[in-house]
């Protein structure tokens, strides 16, 4: 597993979280929302960036 933290220090801003499975990450906020864009699966959130997450 990749160290989030260390590939945000490096690069100065947030990265998104890649998973096998959004089931978990859906429900880690109630302003998730999974959409469909360009055949991959995302969680996107407006009101709390940090939630982005990319199935695949």
């Amino acid at each position: 597993m990749t160290d989030f933290k260390a590939l945000r220090a490096a690069n100065g801003r947030r990265t998104m979280k890649v998973a096998n499975s959004l089931r978990s990450l859906k429900t880690r906020h109630r302003d998730c929302q999974v959409v469909r864009r360009k055949g991959r699966v995302y969680v996107i959130n407006k009101t709390q960036k940090r939630y982005k997450a990319r199935q695949g």
